[in-house]
């Protein structure tokens, strides 16, 4: 058995790194704990790859300091720099980089040069299991599909039962139905091998179904960290919501505060639309920005009746667009846009078109109030 062969790798990685390109500069610092997740956010060209590949090895920062598996493997101050083979670190690229002469078995087994036959064999078969590569095993890179040999490559990465997970977009080319068994098959062996993780995402739900904590990166620079649901799904920042894509971000005017049903009242200034949203520590007539998701709207073709929600918005359908998996509804209210997801289900079925009348419904609590502060 080699020393990496049943090691455990409960080691948590952090450290802090400054990185320039021509006119880019990357100023970033991170600590995942052992079995957790971190998910990097943001838009292309932030730096988010260009911090996975400074934490491989793959380049040399200008300053900073890295730790993978209780180790240093470089620090700008004492000139400790590992080569990237050396630091224990499994990195996923976009680009799979599957051998192309060596079968898909080869491939995962590469890094398995150092351990037993019988260990070997095992953690092969527990991989293939584990990714539906069976019927693969002996086809080389050429003769299967992009989703295959992504599969391959994430379950390459994690042969070796790496100190650290770096995984740069890994389900990007594989079907919903995959991606979704996948992140839980791959969450769940992180954290039961104690194995830290950063990832690189631009899907929402992958982020929030996966992280423990979340990054938003933007221009080389942390907009803002923490919990997925919090800096995602109702992010208190202007800047960050237009970067995490909330897509009814609306200036209103505060007209009435409820606190024994803690809620308020907003209204746009012409008074053509108003929203109950969560009461929050901000005086009457106040101006503030409500973001509101587009997944938290329900459209209905009748004034809903009988319903908890507070917020029941008639209005008249002025666009349609498709966005995968579902369509983008766009409902005009007064002198405010409305944008809703809808399956293709739900559109066929309620026989949407541009010119209809349809009703916005969505709680108080899918409001949340943006700051425009930068």
């Amino acid at each position: 058995m080699s020393s990496a062969q049943g090691e455990s790798s409960s080691f948590r990685s952090s450290g802090w790194v400054r990185y320039q390109i021509g006119q880019f500069n990357l100023e970033a610092q991170w600590e995942v704990e052992p079995g957790q997740l971190l998910t990097l956010f943001g838009p292309s060209g932030a730096g988010k790859t260009t911090l996975l590949r400074a934490i491989a090895g793959l380049l040399q920062p200008l300053e900073g300091h890295i730790e993978i598996g209780g180790r240093p493997v470089y620090d700008g101050v004492t000139s400790i720099f590992v080569p990237p083979h050396l630091r224990r670190a499994g990195l996923l690229t976009q680009g799979y980089h599957l051998f192309p002469h060596l079968t898909v078995a080869g491939n995962i087994g590469y890094g398995l040069i150092d351990w037993t036959p019988e260990g070997r064999r095992r953690r092969l078969a527990e991989l293939v299991e584990m990714f539906q590569l069976g019927e693969l095993v002996n086809r080389r890179p050429h003769q299967i599909s992009g989703g295959q040999q992504q599969r391959a490559a994430l379950a390459r990465a994690l042969a070796p039962m790496p100190a650290l997970m770096l995984l740069d977009e890994p389900f990007n080319s594989l079907d919903i139905e995959l991606r979704r068994t996948l992140r839980s098959e791959l969450r769940t062996r992180l954290r039961e091998a104690g194995v830290p993780a950063i990832m690189v995402t631009h899907d929402i739900e992958e982020a929030i179904s996966m992280a423990d904590t979340v990054q938003v990166i933007n221009k080389g620079k942390l907009e803002a960290a923490g919990a997925p649901l919090e800096v995602l799904g109702q992010p208190g920042h202007g800047r960050v919501a237009r970067l995490v894509g909330v897509e009814n971000l609306l200036s209103l005017v505060i007209t009435s505060l409820h606190p024994q049903d803690g809620t308020m009242v907003c209204a746009v200034p012409s008074g053509s639309l108003q929203l109950e949203v969560p009461l929050s520590d901000v005086a009457s007539s106040s101006r503030v920005t409500v973001g509101v998701r587009a997944s938290d709207i329900i459209l209905s073709d009748t004034e809903p009746r009988g319903s908890s929600a507070r917020n029941r918005l008639p209005g008249v359908v002025s666009a349609i667009e498709l966005r995968p998996p579902g369509y983008q509804v766009t409902l005009a209210c007064g002198d405010v846009d409305l944008k809703c997801h809808i399956t293709g289900t739900s559109l066929n079925e309620m026989c949407i078109a541009t010119g209809d009348n349809l009703w916005a419904v969505f709680k108080a609590s899918s409001c949340f109030l943006v700051s425009d502060e930068e």
